[in-house]
């Protein structure tokens, strides 16, 4: 894994996953325009996965998410290998508006937000941690597929996998969180043929969405800040 810089950044985030179009000029001198997944969103910045281009810290691109656009520069560098491919942190440009700006001021006046202070999506942050887990179709009589969730909180996980299911199937999931064997229906909520797919917990009770995100917490500390940051491994 190569870790091309790294910056501390203490603002609050939001664990997304919205497919966004990014477009610059790689470090190979060549124009590029592809799909990529924002995981983590901010006022200011994002984590960006699944980019093909080469980059460097200091480029600056464009990142398009529905209508709006805006320019970001890359803090840090990540090459994650075939599946996830690179990932970047960005940091918006001087005098721009954020992209998502919206999607972040909806969630900071719902009702659950105001109720509990604004930390209600805070306390289900997806922590990059790498689990074996198992899931299954519903009602599939075949093997489990076995593969690696990337990162998992206690309402959802991503996982990887060159053939992802189509959004909306409905399966069973089963992974271990400490000394708990967890096993739960979920539902498919985002599919990235080649590189993975987006799962929500639905059969777990509030309880235990707490005590997983807590053991989650003890297994990776280090982004209990919400950072937004991976580590190097």
């Amino acid at each position: 894994m190569r870790l091309s810089a790294m910056t501390d950044r203490p603002e609050p985030r939001l664990a997304t996953d919205l497919s966004v179009r990014v477009f610059g000029m790689g470090t190979d001198g060549h124009a590029f325009s592809q799909n990529a997944r924002a995981r983590n969103i901010s006022q200011q910045g994002a984590l960006l996965s699944g980019l093909e281009h080469p980059l460097a810290v200091g480029d600056v691109i464009g990142v398009q998410y529905d209508s709006r656009k805006a320019r970001f520069r890359v803090v840090w560098v990540i090459d994650a290998g075939a599946i996830q491919k690179l990932q970047v942190g960005i940091e918006m440009m001087d005098g721009q508006q954020s992209p998502w700006r919206a999607e972040l001021e909806a969630v900071a006046a719902s009702p659950a937000q105001k109720a509990g202070g604004g930390q209600e999506h805070r306390k289900f942050v997806r922590y990059k941690i790498r689990l074996p887990i198992e899931l299954q179709q519903e009602h599939s009589r075949g093997p489990a597929m076995k593969t690696n969730a990337t990162d998992i909180s206690g309402r959802g996980c991503y996982v990887e996998t060159f053939l992802p299911l189509p959004k909306g199937t409905i399966v069973n999931i089963s992974f271990w969180a400490e000394n708990e064997n967890i096993h739960s229906s979920a539902v498919v909520r985002a599919s990235d043929p080649g590189v993975g797919m987006g799962i929500e917990f639905v059969g777990l009770d509030e309880a235990t969405q707490v005590r997983i995100q807590s053991v989650l917490e003890k297994m990776n500390p280090s982004v209990s800040g919400l950072s937004g940051l991976p580590r190097k491994s």
